[in-house]
């Protein structure tokens, strides 16, 4: 597909539903194409960010191709970031570096420190397309978007892991403002300081009442605390865990985009009474290790 691969104009921020289920109308990706930037940039970088092998760049860009077409079936305005040489591969994953509000965006600070220059092209890209920037987090504060999940427009939840820390998310609770109750999950260890362990990690709702869960990691309180709100989940098994079958985008209540290859999760989703939509991510998501909540950053959702 032919896609218009600029930033497009607008004069304003479009009202929006804060939560992560609601029918998508605005989003921001950033193609393959100009995150990888050519086969020797990958070739130079993929080790240093911990990809688990070397995205092959053609097929990376064929695949992103197939994953717009899902995305634009849902007739969302799309903004595409540019090419930017001080950020690197994994700027394709464009929800970390930004998180949403209904009055704009805030810029985040990343945990991971090759991704530090993100925030800055992030705000570029804000000006560009007139989204008002209302606060960043700062040092010694971390927060990363993948971290961050809207339940409803007053319940946000943060991961608190090796990308998100204390400090961080004290901003974070400021820039909300007292109208927003914060609700803070310790993420586990698990394969280190090293790993990407975010929120999104385990945790995928995909309507007001389902959610995409990996329970063998989610603290009980908090699972407790999902399943008093009157949450159903959809837990994914071992063996799909590390195909990312937890990492789930909501195009819309119930309308769901995910990676192929995790066929018990999709059949779950499916008995839930959920519409799935599959894409090939062996290039753009696998080996990065982001599924489809991170190479996306809605903006506006009703």
């Amino acid at each position: 597909m032919e896609t218009e691969r600029t930033i497009s104009s607008v004069t304003s921020v479009i009202p929006t539903t804060m939560n992560e289920y609601g029918h998508i109308t605005r989003i921001v990706l950033k193609h393959a194409r100009d995150a990888f930037a050519s086969q020797s940039q990958i070739d130079r970088q993929w080790r240093d960010l911990r990809f688990t092998a070397a995205p092959d760049f053609d097929r990376a860009c064929r695949e992103y191709d197939a994953f717009i077409e899902a995305i634009a079936m849902t007739g969302a305005a799309i903004d595409y970031l540019p090419t930017d040489p001080q950020t690197t591969l994994d700027s394709i994953y464009v929800r970390d570096a930004s998180l949403v509000t209904d009055r704009g965006v805030i810029l985040c600070a990343m945990g991971k420190p090759q991704r530090l220059s993100e925030p800055d092209a992030i705000a570029v890209a804000c000006s560009a397309i007139n989204l008002p920037v209302i606060g960043r987090i700062v040092a010694p504060g971390r927060v990363e978007g993948g971290d961050v999940v809207w339940l409803d427009d007053d319940t946000v939840v943060v991961g608190r892991g090796y990308r998100t820390n204390d400090a961080g998310i004290e901003q974070l609770r400021t820039l909300l403002g007292p109208s927003v109750d914060v609700i803070v999950v310790p993420l586990p260890h698990w394969r280190g300081e090293g790993d990407v362990m975010h929120l999104m990690s385990l945790l995928s709702p995909v309507d007001a009442d389902l959610a995409v869960v990996y329970s063998r990691l989610l603290p009980v309180p908090f699972r407790e605390w999902l399943l008093g709100r009157g949450m159903k989940l959809v837990e994914v098994p071992d063996e799909e865990f590390d195909s990312m079958g937890t990492n789930v985008l909501a195009l819309g209540p119930r309308r769901c985009l995910m990676i192929r290859g995790n066929p018990s999760t999709k059949e779950a989703l499916e008995r839930a009474g959920a519409t799935i939509i599959e894409y090939e991510g062996t290039e753009i998501s696998v080996k990065g290790a982001g599924g489809p909540t991170c190479l996306t950053r809605p903006i506006t959702r009703t």
